[in-house]
């Protein structure tokens, strides 16, 4: 392990930050100066906050360029104050962190006689009302999620593009928006702030959205060419469990920050509005059940669950992926056991990222409509993508289930494509079977839609490519208001 301490007394450490060049020095003990920038808001101590190379503005002023700042994680709690300070500690280089994050300096501590200090007061921070509010300034490759400015929209001084019209919902399938995601170091992880929800879902006129924790990101990690994540070891017995608890947690806590609603009922939908957007408790991969049956039941009454998705980025105990090579042959049993319990206590099963035939044998033992929340279509997907066939994307709408668009890059090149490919789809099964899920924030490279105030340029985009406004209020929502109100009890 290395252990050389390398000073910057001329920025050189900020250099090779900036180039991304710094390899050489991973798990080096570095000393660096910089500005914090506090992200908790209580406690006049802060042991965990964002290092900038350059001096904020303001209090709310995180660096959008990722290169420009590192998340910090100290031996000891510091406190804030006024100027530059150069801190000590271990330099990790990040390639696989959902948050965003490229470095972090851990166990860091001041440098020599230097006392821990940063570009504002504390008080000056938390007076900004930015705390919980960073998600036009997150670091990463989130960093211009919530940046819609090259999308026209509400709050850019332009006049709404198109809104839903009164009675119709609009509901994004899967999400994480909030950041409820935790790392795949728990213990930093659990103390990165939850970023605003609510604000950009009214500003674009987003009614509800499926909010959905992770609960294989310590076993998983960015493939060697970046292009997917994949499973890179076997989980201890509990770990998901337990991580899985932490997760419904952290979303207890943003609904609560945010005053969002929980939708736990059918009858629950007819009251939503735009002054008070809503939430569906959601899991993005069954791993957090471990094989146990009796964990669905759990996670229904005790977290108000309601939407299930079976599989991830590794295969568990429910059926193959798509991203890796196929062990069972699609759903296992223990899987249709989970796909029938849910269809008894009310809660939409999504088979999103399932081989084809874990959808077949899904699509024969449900009861209820099947949700296949993000991804595309595609002629022919290649042996490791998300994107699926026509036949595919059938078999889900068969069951009078719904197929979500997803915004990725790598798929579409702006928000009129996306619509194309909304409107490929559709051609393939049906107005009624297509939806939207933006997966916010789950992506490696940031989407073309990553902001809800961007709703009504893509539903501008929708009606630009041929829909009508009935049609585009289906896609946004209505679609899977129906398999709500025909699952949950």
């Amino acid at each position: 392990m290395p252990t050389e301490t390398h000073s910057d007394p001329s920025q050189s450490i900020w250099t090779a930050i900036r180039s991304d060049g710094v390899n050489g020095l991973h798990d080096a003990v570095v000393d660096i100066s910089g500005w914090i920038i506090p992200l908790e808001t209580t406690g006049a101590e802060a042991d965990y906050f964002i290092l900038a190379a350059d001096e904020p503005c303001c209090g709310g002023c995180v660096p959008r360029d990722p290169f420009r700042c590192i998340e910090v994680v100290t031996r000891v709690p510091v406190v804030p104050r006024c100027e530059s300070v150069r801190l000590r500690g271990r330099l990790i280089r990040l390639i696989d962190d959902p948050a965003g994050w490229r470095y972090r300096l851990e166990a860091a501590q001041p440098a020599g006689s230097s006392v821990a200090v940063s570009a504002m007061s504390r008080r000056a921070f938390l007076a900004s009302g930015a705390a919980l509010g960073l998600a036009a300034c997150t670091p990463g490759r989130f960093a211009r999620y919530a940046d819609a400015s090259d999308e026209p929209g509400p709050g850019h001084g332009e006049p709404p593009l198109w809104r839903a019209s009164a009675g119709a919902l609009t509901l994004d399938m899967h999400s994480h928006a909030g950041h409820v995601i935790v790392s795949r170091n728990p213990a930093v992880g659990e103390r990165r702030p939850l970023t605003s929800v609510s604000a950009p879902m009214r500003a674009g006129g987003m009614n509800a959205i499926c909010l959905a924790i992770v609960t294989d990101t310590v076993v998983t990690r960015v493939s060697a060419d970046r292009k997917r994540f994949e499973a890179w070891r076997t989980p201890q017995p509990g770990e998901l469990y337990r991580l899985g608890q932490v997760e419904f947690a952290r979303a207890k806590t943003l609904v609560e920050h945010e005053q969002l609603e929980i939708v736990t009922r059918a009858g629950m939908l007819a009251a939503v509005d735009g002054q008070r957007p809503c939430v569906i408790i959601a899991a993005e991969g069954a791993d957090f059940l471990e094989g146990r049956l009796e964990r669905v039941d759990e996670a229904y009454a005790l977290h108000q669950l309601r939407h299930l998705q079976l599989t991830h980025y590794r295969v568990n105990e429910l059926g193959d992926i798509q991203t890796e090579a196929p062990v069972h042959g699609g759903l296992t049993d223990f899987g249709a056991d989970v796909v029938r319990r849910c269809n008894t206590l009310g809660i939409v099963v999504d088979v999103a990222h399932g081989t084809y035939d874990l959808v077949k044998r899904a699509a024969s033992t449900t009861t209820k409509p099947l949700v296949l929340s993000h991804t595309a279509l595609a002629g022919h997907p290649g042996p490791r993508s998300r994107l699926i066939t026509a036949d595919h994307a059938r078999a889900v709408a068969a069951t009078g289930g719904v197929i979500g668009v997803w915004p990725s890059s790598g798929t579409f090149h702006d928000l009129d494509a996306m619509a194309h490919g909304f409107r490929r789809m559709v051609d393939v099964v049906g107005v009624e079977h297509v939806g939207l899920g933006t997966d916010m924030y789950g992506f490696i490279s940031p989407p073309v839609f990553r902001s809800y105030e961007q709703l009504p340029a893509l539903g501008a985009a929708l009606l630009a490519a041929g829909f009508s406004q009935q049609e585009s209020e289906q896609l946004l929502g209505g679609n899977y208001r129906r398999v709500l109100e025909a699952t949950l009890a």
